[in-house]
C-alpha cells in the first residue's frame, strides 16, 4: 500500500500517548529515586531524574531505530527529508538532543542568570555550588563569571532581557504549534531541527480534505488569538511605562499653595498615608490622594482605594494649584 505523509490527528495522538508513557516512566523514576536518597536529594535533582528518563525512552525506541510506542499507536514511521529513508542515527541523535538535552539546558541556564543578575552579593566566588561531579557547576561558573563583568547598570537592563527571553520561548512554541495546524510538517520544533518527518500507510476511510482544512481553521485562530494576546500585554506595558514617568516627572513637584487649614482636618488628609495631602491628585471617581500615594498603589492594584472602581493609572488627574 503506498504511504503518504502523516496528518494532523495522528501526529497529536502520538505525542499524547508518547507523553503519557514518559510521564509514568518519570514517576516511576522519582518515587525509587525518593525513596533511595530521601525527600531532599530528591527535591535538589527531580530535573536531572526526569531528564534521564527522557533520555532512556528515546534511547531505546528512535535512537535504537524502532518505533516509539505512539508512533505504533497510530501506525506511523519516522523518515528524513527525502521521505524515502529512515533516519539516520547522526539525525535521530540530533532529534534528542534538541527534544531532551536543549530545554534542560538553557532552562538551567536563565534560572542561573536570573538568579545571579538578582543576587546581592556581588562579586562572589561560587556561592551555593553543588557537588564538583555536578556538570551544572560550569554553567554557573561561566554565567557568574560574565556577570560579574557586567556594571550595576548593565545588570538591572538584563533582568527585563531575561524576562522577555522566557516569554519569547512560550511565544515560539505557540507559534509553531499554530503553523503545524496550518501545514502538517512538524509537530515537535525538535524534530523540524532535526528534519525527521512522518509517513503513513494511505486509507481510504477519512477524509483528508475535510481534516486539514478543519486544522488550518484551528491554526489560524491560534495565530489569531496569540497576536490579541500580545497586543494586549503591549499596551498594559506602555500604560505601566507612562504611569512610571508620570510618577518621576511630578514626585519632586514642590508643594502647591494651600490655603491655612488644620492640620487635623480629616478633609485635607490622605487616607493612604494619614497625612496632610501633597501633589493632591484625583482618581476617575472624584477621591484625592497624593500623587506618590495613589502611583504607588495604583502599580499594584488598578481601582479607587475607597470604592473600589476598576480604572487604568494613566487615568490619574494631577491637580496642579489644588486648594
Amino acid at each position: 500500500m503506498p504511504l503518504v505523509p502523516a496528518n494532523q490527528p495522528q501526529l497529536i495522538r502520538s505525542s499524547q500517548k508518547d507523553d503519557y508513557y514518559q510521564t509514568c516512566l518519570k514517576n516511576n523514576a522519582n518515587e525509587v529515586f525518593q525513596a533511595f536518597t530521601g525527600s531532599r536529594r530528591w527535591l535538589k535533582w527531580r530535573k536531572e531524574v526526569e531528564l534521564l528518563s527522557d533520555l532512556i525512552y528515546c534511547s531505546l525506541t528512535t535512537f535504537s531505530g524502532l518505533q516509539t510506542l505512539g508512533e505504533e499507536y497510530v501506525n506511523i514511521v519516522q523518515v528524513d527529508p527525502t521521505k524515502r529513508r529512515v533516519p539516520s542515527l547522526s539525525r535521530r541523535g540530533a532529534f534528542i538532543f534538541f527534544h531532551v538535552f536543549a530545554p534542560y539546558l538553557l532552562d538551567k541556564l536563565l534560572v542561573c542568570l536570573e538568579n545571579e543578575l538578582e543576587a546581592e552579593d556581588r562579586p562572589g566566588a561560587f556561592r551555593d555550588f553543588p557537588s564538583r561531579w555536578n556538570p551544572m557547576i560550569y554553567i554557573k561558573a561561566w554565567v557568574q563569571k560574565a556577570v560579574g563583568a557586567l556594571t550595576e547598570n548593565q545588570r538591572k537592563k538584563m533582568v527585563p532581557v531575561v524576562y522577555a527571553v522566557h516569554q519569547g520561548i512560550t511565544i515560539v512554541h505557540r507559534v509553531h504549534v499554530a503553523l503545524f495546524y496550518i501545514y502538517s510538517s512538524y509537530y515537535h520544533i525538535s524534530k523540524r531541527a532535526a528534519g525527521i518527518g512522518y509517513l503513513r500507510v494511505l486509507s481510504g476511510a477519512a477524509d483528508e480534505r475535510a481534516i486539514r482544512n478543519s486544522y488550518r481553521l484551528l491554526g489560524g485562530v491560534s495565530l489569531l488569538q496569540l497576536a490579541i494576546t500580545l497586543a494586549l500585554q503591549v499596551n498594559n506595558l506602555r500604560q505601566r511605562q507612562r504611569a512610571r514617568q508620570e510618577w518621576r516627572q511630578h514626585r519632586n513637584l514642590p508643594s502647591s499653595s494651600q490655603a491655612a487649614q488644620s492640620p487635623s482636618s480629616r478633609a485635607s488628609r490622605c487616607i493612604l498615608c494619614l497625612e496632610e495631602r501633597r501633589h493632591a491628585t484625583a482618581t476617575p471617581c472624584g477621591h484625592l490622594f497624593c500623587w506618590e500615594c495613589i502611583t504607588e498603589w495604583c502599580s499594584n492594584k488598578s481601582e479607587c482605594p475607597l470604592c473600589r472602581e476598576k480604572f487604568q493609572s494613566h487615568r490619574l488627574v494631577y491637580l496642579r494649584g489644588y486648594k
